[in-house]
């Protein structure tokens, strides 16, 4: 009989730190792992957003090594819980269990975070389907309940021109003129090396507040913390294959930077920042990040191109699949009605966004003719 697997609760930041080597192996091993489960990103994640004494990362070790984690942290307000760690700017959340380990892995990081989950509920937001905690939820014994989170859209990782194959005649003509718009403008790509990644992350966010200047954008992307976080945590990254980086440049001038997350099995195109100067050109901007993370998904033997959370309607133009992710809610008997809170929370939300939805439809309708 196999000894058992051994736990751990780590809520020191300085023993976080120091399982890079042992995490990587494991994300390795773990094939449903997105970029957002890399070390490097959940520990610079930390540094940049977490709070003194609420780590609660959970460990499954054979011997002395780590075949299953939970990154959480611990969370007060509105209600008791358990979070993974990444918050609000990481697109999935998921923990890591190695594949060579079958259900013995699962079942004892189950028991593990049933252990942790004393007065909290366990609150794991954006899992993407087919996700690793998936498979601790259908172990789950106490109460539980899954309820939909934001909606992803991806397309195939396949070459551009395959790309092109799915739209109607008319567009993708259209497409191939804006391309080769591109190459006449003399628009020219270059991935950049993991020396040069931290300067390029900086120029990155520089354009990308230049190119929303005036116009409404998510606040956080222009925080010094999240700067700090992203030169902290791509650089390793891009020197592990999970993250590429990469300038346009217009007249020996960097015009744009793109920044794209990869993991076994998808890519995402995370962020970038263009100058306006590209648009004053009559250059797609879509159309060229696009064709650059279409050439990066495809290596590897990846099955997504992800164009990540939100529907805005230029990703839709590209005929995407919707991929909605998961929140999945875990709790005992005693938890079980801080659960209940959450999902109630959650249908009211849901019920205000679509009258919200509605009332601006109707101004819309009403204000069709003009006054």
């Amino acid at each position: 009989m196999k000894p058992a697997f051994t736990t751990e609760l780590v809520t020191d930041e300085q023993v976080f730190a120091a399982l890079a080597p042992a995490w990587g192996r494991l994300y390795q091993r773990c094939a449903t792992a997105t970029p957002f489960q890399s070390h490097a990103w959940l520990h610079s994640w930390w540094l940049s957003y977490g709070r003194r004494g609420r780590l609660r990362v959970l460990l499954v070790r054979d011997g002395g090594e780590l075949i299953a984690a939970a990154p959480l942290m611990a969370v007060r307000r509105p209600l008791p819980a358990l979070v993974p760690l990444g918050g609000a700017i990481s697109d999935y959340g998921d923990v890591l269990v190695d594949d060579g380990q079958g259900e013995r892995a699962v079942a004892a990081l189950t028991e593990a975070l049933a252990a942790a989950a004393r007065t909290a509920v366990i609150d794991f937001r954006e899992v993407r389907p087919g996700g690793a905690v998936e498979r601790v939820y259908e172990r789950w014994h106490g109460p539980r309940r899954r309820v939909s989170d934001s909606v992803c859209l991806e397309l195939p990782a396949v070459p551009m021109e395959e790309l092109l194959a799915r739209l109607p005649s008319a567009k993708a003509q259209r497409v191939r003129a804006k391309l080769r718009k591109l190459t006449a403008l003399g628009v020219q790509r270059q991935v950049v090396c993991p020396d040069e990644v931290d300067a390029a992350l900086r120029r990155l966010l520089d354009l990308h507040r230049l190119q929303w200047q005036g116009r409404k954008v998510t606040g956080e992307h222009l925080r010094e913390r999240f700067c700090e976080h992203l030169v902290r945590s791509v650089g390793p990254m891009v020197r592990s294959g999970d993250a590429v980086v990469t300038e346009f440049r217009l007249d020996d001038d960097v015009v744009a930077v793109d920044l794209t997350l990869l993991s076994r099995r998808l890519a995402g195109g995370y962020l970038y920042g263009a100058h306006p100067r590209l648009r004053e050109r009559k250059a797609d901007v879509a159309v060229m990040l696009l064709d650059a993370c279409a050439e990066h998904s495809r290596d590897e033997g990846r099955a997504a191109l992800s164009l990540l959370r939100g529907n805005e309607p230029y990703k839709l133009h590209w005929r995407p699949e919707p991929v909605v992710n998961q929140r999945l809610l875990l709790a005992r008997r005693r938890t079980a009605p801080l659960m209940s809170a959450v999902v109630c929370d959650v249908a009211a939300r849901r019920r205000g966004k679509e009258l919200l939805l509605r009332l601006e439809r109707r101004r819309e309708r009403d204000g069709g003719g003009g006054s």
